[in-house]
């Protein structure tokens, strides 16, 4: 790829993913769109019910599963953690994955739950003051409410309690055992030292190494940071929904490849918000790919899947 492609500001697209969650998907079909290059605006009152109503249902179960009760000292900063995580869309992807092979939302709550709890106890250790590096500006941040200790301990008992919450989905009377064991392996998979952690060494790395221009100039950032920390939790997340719906393997493997796509998208977004640019050419050409993964489903069915892509949509996730 040309790596003096053209740049493009995207700066005014911040907020608008938190838009489509209150309005409606557009009558014509999003793969057309995309091969059209029409621009047309969402209908956001269809969009809103379906993700307002998937986060709502992800939040009930996490604050029935993690109430704020005795002994104060563990619940309260284990609940107010994990709600004070920046918002991400792993855990609604899942889920709707598994509708949209035909599978029941309670078959993927708790692996959306355990997405939802995975991603938080990295942030809070992310957030965690122990080390002399300077903290870049305009990250997304947490109240140091419990100190640092207590936060390092608190992001150690998040990620293994979303573990905890998908053993005890497993319900033999309805024969998951082995989807289920299929989900832990992809989410610790995902979030472990090949995943999510390295993403975050490489970030580190790059962070510090290199000046804004020089990130850019070769890729390595979307392919060492982008791709590792969102971009393998969504594809886990699609993954797992289609898992847990009973998809096929080709299936499981499109939203597996649609999910990538969809958290690169967003981890360049987060960057672009923060002041940086993105490539022009890696946008288009991702979301493309990411639209490529759905002409295989019903296309009655992929509208709101499909909005996570949409060019005036997927570069806003905080």
């Amino acid at each position: 790829m040309n790596t003096t492609a053209v740049f493009i500001s995207v700066i005014h697209m911040a907020g608008a993913l938190s838009a489509c969650i209150f309005g409606t998907l557009p009558r014509s079909n999003p793969i057309q769109r995309a091969v059209t290059g029409s621009s047309s605006p969402m209908s956001l009152s269809q969009c809103q019910p379906y993700w307002t109503s998937i986060d709502g249902d992800i939040d009930a179960h996490l604050k029935h599963a993690i109430p704020i009760r005795s002994p104060l000292s563990v619940f309260e900063p284990m609940h107010r953690l994990t709600f004070s995580a920046p918002y991400t869309t792993a855990p609604a992807l899942c889920i709707a994955a598994c509708e949209l092979v035909d599978g029941h939302r309670d078959q993927a709550m708790a692996a959306a739950a355990a997405l939802r709890l995975t991603h938080a106890a990295a942030f809070v250790h992310e957030q965690l003051p122990l080390t002399d590096r300077p903290r870049p500006k305009n990250r997304p941040t947490i109240d140091h409410l419990f100190g640092p200790n207590i936060e390092l301990l608190t992001g150690d008992g998040i990620a293994p309690f979303g573990f905890e919450l998908l053993a005890n989905s497993d319900d033999p009377t309805q024969n998951n055992s082995e989807r289920i064991l299929r989900v832990i392996i992809e989410i610790a998979r995902a979030t472990g030292a090949q995943g999510r952690i390295q993403g975050r060494y490489n970030e580190l790395e790059l962070e510090y190494v290199q000046s804004e221009d020089e990130k850019w100039s070769h890729l390595a950032w979307i392919n060492e940071v982008c791709k590792k920390k969102e971009g393998e939790m969504h594809a886990c997340a699609g993954a797992c929904g289609a898992i847990l719906g009973g998809g096929s393997e080709e299936e499981i493997e499109k939203l597996r490849s649609f999910g990538l796509h969809v958290g690169i998208l967003q981890a360049i977004g987060s960057m672009v918000k923060r002041g940086e640019k993105a490539h022009m050419e890696v946008v288009s050409g991702l979301r493309r790919k990411a639209l490529e993964e759905l002409k295989a489903f019903n296309q009655e069915k992929i509208g709101p899947i499909s909005s996570l892509v949409e060019p005036e949509l997927l570069l806003s996730v905080k």
